[in-house]
């Protein structure tokens, strides 16, 4: 008796496919989860170049100082028992909130960051406005003119005001051919150039947000509430500027961050006679030779810098809940 093909199964199975080559196969799997590949990658980023530096930074600021290389104790230690401990000094936290110094340097770094994240928005809310609403010839000169400064580099920048706020500069030359003063104002190496050239350097990154904001507002609502009976005054604060409300943060938040841990630009304009905490870090890497006390300065700006955003962060997610 002979097996027909339907009694058969080998007769009838088709012959398997050859496997595609590792390349291929790799391939098709990356075209299937480039999702995932996408969002890896910038948290990849900022995984190697933010929270490793943090963790090596955190691990310094609960070190010893010593007089070696590098200048701090270990981390991990062998006792003579052959025991590994954790060496744990936390009297760098307690020093810096002690000493009146790092106190004083961490408010007078605040209050600064503070008033020149209000004077750019000052400056650069009516100036984001006009662009807003200007023709879009006339608004794409606008915007270059904003980011040129970008062009040039931020050191060449600064040493320029130097140049224009010294005794015998620019401005002050000017103010005495014109016969407003009779001797040179004193403005380099104050307070107040510092404030200028904070709100020079950082004034672009609050207008460019002001300006991606308002660029998406309904004209219309402000025509409503004119037709209406609406005063200017009125549309302005009860329609346009709480709408605008999240550029004005993102804006504030461009300019008070970088602001608060600025070196150059109070190290150069104000001559070493306005303290930041950019400038204390300095001194106690380099100067006092302190990794220690240096790292806990900057473990605790960051803490100082990160809590507000986190708290507005939950503010806004609460407000998004609700709505």
């Amino acid at each position: 008796m002979t097996d027909t093909p339907l009694d058969n199964p080998a007769a009838n199975a088709e012959p398997s496919l050859q496997d595609p080559p590792l390349g291929v196969r790799i391939s098709r799997k990356i075209q299937s989860s480039w999702k995932s590949v996408v969002v890896f990658l910038p948290y990849a980023w900022l995984l190697v170049f933010f929270l490793l530096p943090f963790v090596i930074v955190a691990k310094i600021s609960v070190a010893e100082a010593l007089i070696a290389s590098p200048p701090f104790s270990s981390f991990l230690e062998w006792t003579d028992e052959g025991i590994l401990t954790i060496r744990l000094v936390v009297e760098n936290f307690l020093y810096i909130f002690e000493d009146d110094l790092y106190v004083t340097t961490y408010l007078n770094s605040v209050k600064i960051s503070t008033i020149s994240t209000i004077l750019c928005l000052l400056i650069g809310y009516p100036i984001a406005y006009g662009i807003v609403r200007s023709p879009p010839t006339t608004k794409n000169l606008l915007l270059f003119m904003i980011i040129l400064p970008f062009w040039t580099s931020f050191l060449l920048r600064v040493y320029a005001w130097m140049g224009l706020l010294s005794d015998q500069g620019t401005i002050n030359n000017l103010l005495i051919d014109i016969g407003l003063i009779e001797t040179p104002i004193r403005m380099l190496y104050t307070e107040f150039a510092v404030y200028v050239g904070i709100v020079y350097t950082y004034l672009p990154f609050m207008v460019l947000p002001l300006y991606a904001n308002m660029e998406k507002l309904d004209n219309t609502l402000n025509e409503a509430a004119a037709d209406l009976g609406a005063k200017p005054t009125s549309i302005f604060f009860t329609i346009t500027l709480p709408l605008t409300f999240p550029g004005i943060v993102a804006g504030g938040l461009l300019v008070f961050i970088p602001a608060t841990g600025e070196f150059v630009i109070p190290d150069l304009l104000g001559g070493g006679n306005v303290l930041m905490i950019g400038r204390l870090l300095y001194n106690e890497f380099h100067a006092n030779h302190d990794w220690p006390v240096a790292a806990a300065v900057a473990i605790a700006l960051l803490i100082l810098l990160v809590a507000p955003m986190m708290v507005y962060q939950h503010y806004q997610a609460k407000q998004a809940e609700a709505r």
